[in-house]
């Protein structure tokens, strides 16, 4: 019987085998770049605003501080965008015919909201509460950049789970004290600057009780500061707190890491370890 397929069609078939891996492996690849791509994620990207607002010029320039436009960045799940009143608060006195603010007052004459486009925005399937990040030691450049050198306000990570999955499971790289949330330019210790922090009372709750100070407490001791602590503060009933007035030593923990001051703070805010915070229902409710 004649042979129906030449004998080169096995070397064919062999390289149409291989050339479909490729394909494939390929097509994986490039579909893997793409959902990471700025094109996906906006990282990076600069939305057209209905006014220009300079980040830069108001925070760092005038000094305004994070707390003055987005009030709720405390004390509920978002931040929030500062009402048509707080621009007009300035810009009824300076700037008043400007033509770049023209939305703004047209906006306070209508009462009609600006329209402002969201610049970091993650799906309504995940859960987000901007409070508990906060009020953890999560500062606001760690996840939003150096917002007080952006002319104009772009999103500086990515947003996607990886990244803050990568964050969840080891939360001391990004700890800090809670009076440097604010601080942009907050880099963590190092030998040599190094942080100096304590707990102000044992066995209570958690970022309200560290106080941590790039100034060496030992300059007013040896190795102890004193502290006054407050009753009303902290809870007339507590066993631990002195009465008003009285000052107790408090004996500071010098770091010069920020691993190091992580897995301190860790501890001093009772955050849930990696297996917990990493866990689905974190994020996704």
């Amino acid at each position: 019987m004649a042979q129906v397929f030449d004998r080169s069609s096995n070397a064919l078939a062999r390289f149409s085998l291989v050339l479909t891996g490729v394909i494939v492996i390929a097509l994986g690849v490039t579909l893997d770049q793409l959902q990471r791509s700025p094109w996906v994620t906006r990282q990076g990207q600069r939305p057209d605003q209905p006014i220009p607002f300079s980040h830069k010029h108001h925070v760092e320039g005038l000094g305004l501080q994070c707390q003055y436009c987005h009030t709720q960045v405390e004390k509920a799940a978002y931040a929030g965008i500062p009402p048509t009143k707080t621009c007009i608060n300035c810009h009824a006195q300076i700037w008043t015919n400007a033509e770049l603010l023209e939305p703004v007052r047209q906006s306070w004459a209508t009462g009609a909201s600006i329209q402002w486009i969201r610049v970091h925005d993650l799906p309504d399937y995940v859960y987000f509460n901007h409070e508990i990040h906060v009020n953890k030691g999560i500062g606001c450049a760690s996840c939003h950049g150096r917002v007080d050198e952006m002319p104009l306000m772009y999103q500086q990570n990515t947003l996607q789970m990886e990244w803050c999955l990568n964050c969840h499971r080891n939360p001391a790289v990004n700890l800090r004290p809670t009076s440097e949330i604010y601080n942009m330019a907050w880099a963590g210790p190092s030998s040599e600057r190094p942080v100096w922090c304590t707990s102000t009372v044992t066995g209570g709750a958690t970022a309200q009780n560290v106080s941590c100070t790039t100034m060496n407490p030992s300059g007013k001791g040896p190795e102890v500061a004193m502290l006054q602590m407050n009753t009303e503060a902290n809870g007339p009933t507590s066993s631990d707190v002195p009465p008003l007035g009285i000052t107790m030593p408090a004996s500071y923990q010098k770091f010069t890491s920020q691993m190091d001051l992580g897995k301190y703070l860790t501890a001093q805010y009772h955050i849930r370890n990696p297996e917990q915070l990493s866990s689905c229902e974190t994020c996704h409710r």
